[in-house]
C-alpha cells in the first residue's frame, strides 16, 4: 500500500498538468491535419492497387488505341506510389523556413493548401480520364506530409511543459500510426474498398485538412517561436496563460527567457550552418543517426514480409487486410503505451530497449523464416511480425522525433528538422529502391543486416546521448557540451602520452 502511495505520488504532477484541457486540445488539433495525414496517405493507396492499374490501362487505351505494355503500367504505378517519398523529401527541406517565416501555426494552417489541392486533383482524375493527376496529387500529399512531420512535433514540443514534454511529444507518433490505422480501415471493401469508390478513397485526405482548418485557428502560436523569433513578450505571456492557465505559466516563461538570453539575439540558423558549429557535432551525428535508421532498422522490411507471413499461417487471402488492420492497430497501441511510458522510464531506455527488442526479433525472424519445414513456424513468424513492430513503436518510432526537438535549441531546431526530415525521406526512398535487391539476393538472411544495424544504433545512444526527460533545452545543451571537452581532455591525454 505504501509503496502504491508512493507512485501515486510520482505521478500527481503529471496528471495535474494534463488537467489543462487546452494542451490536450491543441495536440489533437495540430495533429490531425498533421502527422495524420503522413501516415494515412502511406496507408491508403496500397487499397485501390488494381483498381487504379484498371483505370491506367482504360486511360491508355481510349487515348492511344492499344492495351498499355506490363512495364508501362508498373513504371506509372511505381510512380503515383514513390512521388509521394519525392514530394516528402521537398516538404521537409522547405518545412523549417516556413516555420521560421510563418510561425509553427501558421505553417501548418498554410500546409493544407496541399492536401485540399491534392484531393481536388485525384478526385479529379477519374471523370477527366487524367492518370496523370494521381502523379501530381501524390506528390502534393507527400509535400503536406514533409512539412507536417517537420513542423508538427516543433509545435508540440513548444508549447508543453517540461514535465510533460515527452508524453505530449508522442503526439506525433499516435497520429502517424492512427493515420496507418484510419487508412487500412477505411480501404477494407466494407467500406471505401470497393473498386469503384477509389476516386473517393483518395479524395478523402481533405477531411483531415479541413478539421484542422475549424479547429488549430482557435489556438495560439507557439510561446518560444513569439518571444524569442518575434520578441513578442504580450503575445507570449497571453499564449502561455492560454496554455498553461494563469497560476502556472510562471516557470515555462523563465525557461524561454533564459533561452532567449543564451541565443544572444542570434538569428535561427540555415541547415548549413549547423555543420559549420563544431559545437554541435554531436547533436548533429545523433540526429543523422537516429533518423537514418528509423528507416533502415528493417520495419519496412517487415510490412513487406507481412502478406507472406500470413499467407503461410493459413489465413485466406480475402482475410489477410484484417490481418494487416491488426498489424496497424498494434502500432497505435503501442504508440499511446510508448507515451504513458516515457515521463516515467526515459527517453534513453525505451529506444535502446525498442532497438535491442527489434534485434532479438530479427534473430528470431531469420530462424522463422529459414526452417518454414517445421507446422508451428509459421506462427512463430507471424509473432516476429507483430513483436518486431510492438519493439519499433515503443522504441525509435515514438522517441526519434521527440529527441529532435530536445536536441536543438530555439535558434536550431528548425534547421534541425529540416536536415532530420531529409535523411528520414531519402533513407525512406533509398531502402524502397534497393530493398527488393536485398531481398532476392539475401532472401530471409535479410533480416541480418538490419540485425546489425539495430544493434550500432543502440550502442551509440548507449554511450552518446544523455537522458533528456524534464531537463530544460539549455541543460541538455550543456549536457552535450560537457561531453565534448570530455572527449578532446582525454584526446589531449593520448596525445600527452604518446607524443
Amino acid at each position: 500500500m505504501g509503496k502504491d502511495s508512493g507512485e501515486l505520488k510520482e505521478y500527481q504532477p503529471l496528471l495535474k498538468d494534463f488537467k489543462e484541457p487546452s494542451l490536450l486540445l491543441a495536440v489533437w488539433a495540430a495533429g490531425i491535419g498533421g502527422t495524420f495525414q503522413c501516415g494515412y496517405n502511406t496507408s491508403i493507396i496500397n487499397a485501390p492497387t488494381k483498381a487504379v492499374q484498371s483505370f491506367i490501362n482504360q486511360t491508355w487505351t481510349e487515348r492511344y488505341n492499344t492495351e498499355i505494355s506490363t512495364q508501362v503500367l508498373t513504371l506509372l504505378w511505381s510512380t503515383i506510389v514513390s512521388i509521394f517519398t519525392l514530394g516528402g523529401l521537398v516538404g521537409a527541406s522547405v518545412g523549417g523556413t516556413l516555420a521560421i517565416r510563418f510561425g509553427r501555426k501558421g505553417t501548418l494552417l498554410f500546409n493544407n493548401t496541399f492536401a485540399l489541392l491534392a484531393a481536388f486533383f485525384m478526385g479529379l482524375s477519374y471523370p477527366s480520364s487524367t492518370f496523370e493527376l494521381l502523379i501530381v496529387g501524390r506528390f502534393l500529399t507527400g509535400v503536406n506530409a514533409g512539412i507536417a512531420i517537420c513542423v508538427q512535433p516543433m509545435y508540440i514540443g513548444e508549447i508543453a511543459p517540461r514535465a510533460l514534454r515527452g508524453a505530449m511529444a508522442m503526439g506525433t507518433s499516435i497520429f502517424i500510426t492512427g493515420g496507418i490505422l484510419t487508412g487500412q480501415v477505411i480501404g477494407l471493401n466494407e467500406l471505401l474498398g470497393k473498386e469503384e469508390y477509389w476516386p473517393i478513397l483518395l479524395s478523402t485526405v481533405c477531411i483531415p485538412a479541413i478539421m484542422q482548418l475549424l479547429t488549430l485557428p482557435w489556438f495560439p502560436e507557439s510561446p518560444r517561436y513569439l518571444l524569442i523569433d518575434r520578441g513578442d513578450d504580450v503575445a507570449c505571456k497571453k499564449a502561455l496563460m492560454w496554455f498553461h492557465g494563469p497560476d502556472k505559466y510562471h516557470g515555462e516563461k523563465e525557461d524561454i527567457e533564459r533561452e532567449r538570453v543564451s541565443a544572444g539575439g542570434i538569428k535561427p540558423k540555415k541547415p548549413w550552418e549547423l555543420f559549420t558549429d563544431t559545437s554541435l557535432r554531436w547533436q548533429l551525428l545523433t540526429l543523422v543517426v537516429i533518423h537514418m535508421s528509423q528507416q533502415l532498422n528493417g520495419i519496412n522490411a517487415i510490412y513487406f514480409y507481412a502478406d507472406y507471413v500470413f499467407t503461410q499461417a493459413g489465413i485466406p487471402a480475402a482475410k489477410i487486410p484484417y490481418a494487416t488492420v491488426g498489424t496497424g492497430a498494434c502500432e497505435c497501441i503501442t504508440a499511446l503505451t510508448c507515451g504513458l511510458l516515457i515521463e516515467s522510464l526515459g527517453r534513453r531506455a525505451l529506444i535502446i530497449g525498442g532497438y535491442f527488442l527489434m534485434s532479438v526479433c530479427c534473430v528470431c525472424f531469420t530462424i522463422a523464416l529459414t526452417f518454414q519445414v517445421y507446422p508451428w513456424v509459421p506462427y512463430l513468424s507471424m509473432m516476429c511480425v507483430f513483436a518486431f513492430i510492438l519493439s519499433f513503436g515503443l522504441g525509435p518510432g515514438g522517441v526519434t522525433n521527440i529527441l529532435t526537438t530536445e536536441l536543438f535549441t530555439q535558434t536550431n531546431r528548425p534547421a534541425a528538422y529540416m536536415i532530420g526530415g531529409s535523411i528520414n525521406w531519402i533513407a525512406f526512398f533509398f531502402i524502397g529502391m534497393i530493398f527488393p535487391f536485398i531481398v532476392n539476393g539475401l532472401k530471409q538472411y535479410c533480416f541480418l543486416v538490419f540485425l546489425v544495424v539495430c544493434c550500432l544504433v543502440a550502442t551509440y545512444i548507449f554511450f552518446v546521448v544523455p537522458e533528456t526527460k524534464n531537463k530544460t533545452f539549455l541543460e541538455i545543451q550543456s549536457e552535450f557540451q560537457s561531453r565534448k571537452n570530455l572527449v578532446l581532455h582525454l584526446g589531449c591525454v593520448h596525445t600527452n602520452e604518446y607524443g
